[in-house]
């Protein structure tokens, strides 16, 4: 059933972001049997009005795509190219870097923040990072149909032209500054390292200041989805009153 150039989003998030931002890629949508109600009548609706053909099919055949977890919905699109990435409808004052983020639910629930939190732009260092897969696509709710990624080979690089373009780097580390003692207001980088070491070294050297929640608790530190909120979200902040919001 999954032809070899065909690109598979899964569960009721995914498919539905995925008709609303490109639904002339959209192939088809298969939806189980077994699903009904508000959410299937959405989805037929949305490929009624595109002209894309919805298929009910039973919940093995969903399985048999190679997405075992899929809440009932499935569709079948055509490869995203690197000119039809998202386009970024956020701040391009506001940049999220990851590195080695090896956890697809992480990323996801990364990518979901940054959507929610209206970055304009994610760099995801290529090596030692986890793919924007099915999995990734299905934690973030359909954010990465919206959330500008792009998969970077150089750090150093990257972070070095940021500077240029006259963006502040900062760095999510154990014992930084707080968020709310920084000026997260302007043109801000905000780089996040994996689960297990978080930031390599190079990075932090290349960063202008370290940022950092601190911990009033037992445990030492937080998971990195987590952290990414609490920090984007001071920037939101001070980003909002800026504006006049709030």
């Amino acid at each position: 059933m999954k032809a070899a150039a065909v690109e598979i989003v899964a569960g009721f998030h995914p498919v539905r972001e995925a008709l609303r931002h490109r639904p002339q890629a959209v192939r088809r949508v298969l939806a189980s049997y077994a699903r009904g109600g508000q959410r299937l009548r959405e989805i037929e609706d949305l490929c009624q009005r595109h002209g894309v053909a919805c298929e009910r099919v039973a919940p093995a055949a969903l399985a048999a795509l190679g997405v075992p977890v899929h809440n009932g919905f499935a569709a079948e699109l055509a490869p995203q190219r690197a000119s039809s990435a998202a386009a970024g409808t956020g701040d391009p004052g506001l940049v999220v870097l990851l590195e080695d983020v090896q956890d697809p639910r992480n990323l996801g629930a990364i990518l979901r923040v940054c959507d929610g939190a209206g970055v304009g732009h994610v760099l995801v260092r290529d090596r030692g990072s986890a793919p924007v897969s099915p999995l990734v696509a299905r934690t973030a709710a359909g954010a990465t149909e919206w959330v500008k990624v792009e998969r970077i080979t150089n750090t150093a690089q990257q972070l070095e032209r940021l500077k240029a373009d006259g963006f502040w780097i900062y760095g999510a580390a154990e014992g930084g500054t707080p968020p709310w003692q920084l000026d997260l207001s302007g043109k801000v980088v905000l780089c996040l390292g994996g689960e297990e070491n978080g930031l390599r070294h190079r990075t932090r050297e290349l960063c202008d200041g370290l940022v950092g929640l601190p911990m009033r608790g037992k445990v030492e530190s937080l998971n990195v989805a987590t952290a990414a909120a609490a920090l984007l979200y001071e920037s939101v902040r001070q980003r909002s009153r800026g504006q006049g919001e709030g």
